[in-house]
């Protein structure tokens, strides 16, 4: 064996920790792929974490031969270790989920650095990319893991992905409801509730429902504008716009309970709403949009690339974005896109969210 001082070389040592943990992200998730797939049938669950699985493999299949060829098992003490500690003891179906989500996480990370020490900054700013999925996936086995008042405040921050929002009047003469229903049995993991032409009344007996299915989907639910409604029907979050409250009295109302989202147009908007304590911005519209008739000038993707480079909080880039131009949108660092009537207003809600999020998914939309 090579050494310097008695430690492996650097590129050696490298590679062994790229394989062992390569191997350790790949085995924890079809963990959890399989006790979805067979012990819960947890269909659209397993085909998220499959997906992940087969990004993991991608990203690494080139340095894979190199992997391999610093591989020495007969050497490693990691199984005499394991042995001897007996520290892989799980307590229960959700003890093993989580287990080996925090084995991928932890996986990711060490490969994460570890690209770095080769000087391969293109794989380790994808191995981030992963290891934020990885994140997003435990907010959305959070119903699995934790006790419900757990898995709730596990929701009480924005997933990437699909953002998905009512719009009863563009959605083929089918109620909120249904259009609801249709979007979260089809995966999507954040749903807003936006409505001017009804009364309160119509509002919350349609909120309590999509609260109720939400729930169920372990899905976040956000409501526009009305910090009443939100607080009556326990929502996750609420949305306000420019015009609106101001977000320091919206917080007063809320306290800590929900998040609150905030639209914002320009930089200087962006940057209030982080001095403020926003949860999340929106970004836009990015796009002309119809869906509003209050709606401001597009901003282009511009504006996005601002505040993919100087916020820190989580956004949603809105206003506009269809299947034709969302690869664009996710290519300039969007992680989590609103789409309004390219989703309610489909024929097929499940086809169009199958669509977008293979879009959201391929290697080619990413930066």
């Amino acid at each position: 064996m090579s050494t310097v001082s008695g430690v492996q070389k650097p590129s050696i040592l490298v590679l062994r920790l790229m394989d062992a943990n390569l191997n350790r992200v790949a085995e924890g998730l079809r963990v959890v792929e399989d006790v979805l797939r067979f012990g819960v049938g947890d269909g659209d669950r397993c085909r998220t974490v499959r997906g992940l699985r087969h990004r993991v493999r991608q990203t690494f299949q080139d340095l894979q031969p190199r992997l391999l060829s610093q591989r020495d098992v007969a050497r490693d003490p990691g199984l005499f270790i394991s042995q001897q500690q007996g520290l892989d003891s799980k307590v229960g179906f959700e003890g093993l989920l989580l287990a080996n989500l925090k084995r991928v996480q932890e996986g990711l990370r060490v490969l994460e650095e570890s690209a770095h020490l080769l000087g391969e900054r293109p794989l380790a700013k994808e191995t981030e990319k992963l290891r934020f999925a990885s994140y997003n996936l435990e907010l959305e086995l959070a119903p699995y893991l934790y006790p419900p008042e757990e898995a709730k405040a596990a929701r009480k921050t924005l997933p990437s992905g699909l953002y998905a929002l009512t719009a009863e009047r563009h959605s083929l003469g089918r109620s909120n409801l249904e259009v609801a229903k249709e979007i979260l049995e089809a995966g999507v993991k954040i749903l807003q509730y936006r409505e001017k032409e009804k009364t309160q009344h119509q509002m919350y007996r349609e909120c309590l429902e999509l609260r109720r299915l939400t729930d169920a989907a372990g899905a976040v639910f956000i409501v526009n504008d009305h910090v009443e409604l939100a607080l009556a029907i326990a929502a996750d979050g609420v949305h306000i716009g420019q015009d609106d409250l101001p977000l320091s009295v919206v917080r007063e109302l809320v306290g800590s309970e929900l998040m609150i989202g905030i639209s914002t147009h320009s930089p200087e908007q962006a940057l209030a709403a982080v001095a403020e304590g926003a949860d999340y911005i929106g970004v836009g519209p990015l796009y002309q949009t119809y869906t509003k008739t209050d709606v401001c000038a597009p901003v282009g993707l511009d504006y996005l690339r601002y505040v993919v480079q100087n916020i820190e909080i989580p956004f949603v880039a809105i206003g506009g974005i269809k299947e034709y131009n969302l690869a664009e949108v996710v290519r300039t660092g969007a992680r989590t896109v609103a789409l309004v009537t390219e989703i309610v207003g489909s024929p097929d809600i499940t086809g169009k969210i199958r669509s977008l999020q293979e879009i959201m998914l391929s290697p080619e939309s990413r930066v």
